[in-house]
């Protein structure tokens, strides 16, 4: 299958990222969102996100004009149908990402692939609350999309080899570089990033040492572009502590039980950069 449009749902940050990335790599856009005033926000993030390219010489004027052309925004489901794949990208919430795709796969053509941007919740799953189970596939992008290269793309059980392989061939078309994973409680990425996180905490919480030598000692010893304790802030405590729980649930092993500190500063309200506190202070 030649995707030659793709229809995203959610113009938040993820939505939004993969519209411009598609957008970029010349692929025609519908982002969709709740009202036209999500939508256009997410057209405006996208707009200063090429302005910034342009100013580092990235991109051309025209380069950028001609992405923001390929973007249609809207908060009707029925400007895509004709996309050949749509992409959810809403919040992380398993009983809003079953309603939505199932208004989707009520109204898209029979041959039209369903992605899920989720980062947590089984593909399989997903999956089977629509009638097109070999048409579905998780496609985790990483934020931010435009930079990140990485597309993990997610099978679900019931997943066929050619769905797998249109989306496999449109992420080489975007210029990034997938990989291909079983399903499983936080894939692969962040089945071993997230757990690293919450090491962290249990080590910051036994006063072993400060956050910034914690940090440094990652970024320096283990060549990490950012330490774990300022990426959780970047993240989202909330969203670090909810994986866990999540992994604690479905895997039964204590290994993933969070940190007592992760908690407690979630509990407080101290979620990271979003809040202007977390670990550190922003």
């Amino acid at each position: 299958m030649s995707i030659q449009t793709v229809g995203i749902i959610g113009a938040g940050t993820m939505g939004n990222g993969i519209a411009q990335a598609c957008a970029v790599s010349g692929i025609q856009v519908v982002m969709v969102d709740i009202s036209d005033a999500a939508v256009a926000k997410g057209v405006a993030t996208v707009a200063s996100s090429l302005d910034r390219l342009v100013k580092k010489e990235k991109i051309s004027e025209a380069d950028k004009a001609a992405a923001l052309g390929r973007i249609k925004g809207s908060s009707s489901y029925d400007d895509l149908k004709g996309a050949q794949l749509v992409i959810e990208a809403a919040t992380e919430n398993h009983e809003l990402k079953v309603k939505i795709l199932k208004q989707l796969d009520g109204m898209l053509a029979p041959n039209v692939i369903i992605a899920s941007n989720t980062s947590s919740i089984s593909i399989t799953q997903l999956a089977a609350a629509t009638q097109r189970a070999d048409r579905f596939i998780g496609m985790h992008f990483f934020n931010p999309v435009p930079m990140m290269a990485l597309v993990e793309i997610i099978r679900g059980l019931q997943t066929s080899d050619a769905t797998h392989d249109a989306v496999h061939d449109m992420a080489l078309a975007l210029g990034k570089t997938p990989i291909t994973v079983k399903n499983a409680p936080g894939f692969v990425v962040n089945r071993i990033l997230v757990p690293m996180i919450n090491e962290a905490f249990f080590v910051l919480g036994e006063g072993l040492a400060e956050p910034e030598a914690i940090d440094a000692g990652m970024k320096l010893g283990c060549n990490q572009p950012i330490g774990p304790l300022a990426l959780a802030d970047m993240i989202g405590l909330d969203v670090c502590l909810a994986v866990m729980e999540v992994y604690l649930k479905e895997f039964g092993d204590s290994k993933y039980r969070p940190s007592p500190l992760l908690k407690e500063m979630v509990a407080a309200g101290r979620l990271g950069r979003k809040t202007g506190q977390g670990v550190y202070t922003y």
